[in-house]
């Protein structure tokens, strides 16, 4: 009994040695939404329509219409396989409605607003919902469900009093309108707690394995001198999906504070996926000393890189108990 919680003990002990402070385990989030873009007037530019529409599950998008078009077509190949050609056909129809409904609420808003008809104006609506997930249990986070006009908020929709918020004046004449018709702020939030956690649950089951079990990261290390004596450590991870992950740069297996550390944040690629890069600025003979520690739900191992060689971490925890 004795040695079985020795040998525990140094295996724990070895772990944080070789990975620092392990990870918190949080639940994972998924969101699920829609967002309509309406312009008063045409632009003649390429790639730009006076109403587009998409459905982004995950920061990915989904589905697309735009008003030239006028289809509302599949952007993920298992929308494609899994949604029946009624799913689309409706969805077209739909978006057709929401079409014509941006376009008489665009021209409502000017006027009330006394806006000049020969600026451009630009009417936006995004909802949907957020899920938190722990195994297999999923539970409703938030709901939103706002419109911005001219890049400003203009309303949105406050899910437990189930009552509209108008930041601005403009807004209230909507805000009464609406709040005065009881089933419109049932319906909207019966949409945002069951209907669109439906909807993002079954996406969810019907995604690919690309989808469900994410990319792998591809971790990349590198200095430059921005100085004689010092050294600009820096590490690149790119190609993941989803966007959680966790990098940190180690001093000793030990993660430096965050404020010591210089960070890009999270930012797409052009396939959909994701990169981060972190900086630290060190004395040029500390280089040795440092590694960069990633962890993602799509790899069962983190991947340490040291500067200089690269560490898988099955294998450091081999030497480990050699030792």
């Amino acid at each position: 009994m004795g040695t079985s919680v020795a040998t525990k003990i140094f295996a724990l002990l070895c772990v944080f040695l070789l990975y620092g402070t392990p990870p918190i385990l949080h639940a994972e989030k998924h969101s699920l939404y829609y967002i309509y873009t309406g312009l008063s007037k045409p632009v003649d530019l390429p790639g730009i329509y006076q109403f587009t529409a998409m459905g982004l599950l995950d920061d990915r998008q989904i589905d697309y219409y735009n008003s030239e078009e006028q289809k509302k077509i599949p952007k993920q190949t298992w929308m494609k396989e899994k949604m029946q050609e009624d799913y689309w056909e409706k969805g077209t129809q739909k978006r057709k409605r929401k079409e014509q409904w941006f376009d008489v609420n665009i021209d409502i808003l000017m006027k009330r607003m006394g806006l000049s008809e020969s600026d451009l104006h630009v009417l936006q609506w995004r909802h949907g919902c957020e899920v938190e997930q722990q195994g297999d249990e999923v539970k409703f986070y938030k709901g939103i469900s706002e419109y911005g006009f001219d890049g400003e908020n203009f309303l949105s929709f406050d899910d437990r009093d189930s009552q509209w918020v108008a930041p601005v004046d403009a807004a209230l004449p909507t805000k009464r309108k609406w709040d005065n018709v009881p089933i419109l702020n049932q319906y909207t939030k019966g949409y945002l707690e069951k209907e669109c956690v439906d909807w993002l649950s079954k996406f969810r089951e019907y995604g690919d394995e690309e989808l469900r079990n994410g990319n792998s990261p591809d971790v990349h290390v590198f200095a430059r001198k921005p100085t004689k004596s010092k050294l600009k450590l820096t590490c690149m991870s790119t190609g993941f999906y989803p966007k959680d992950v966790m990098m940190t740069i180690r001093k000793y297996h030990t993660s430096l504070p965050e404020y010591e550390v210089e960070s890009t944040g999270i930012r797409p690629n052009h396939d959909g996926s994701y990169q981060i890069r972190k900086s630290v600025e060190i004395n040029e003979d500390e280089e040795a000393k440092y590694d960069c520690f990633v962890t993602h739900k799509s790899i069962k191992e983190p991947v340490i890189v040291k500067w200089g060689r690269q560490t898988k971490s099955i294998n450091s925890v081999m030497i480990c108990y050699a030792l």
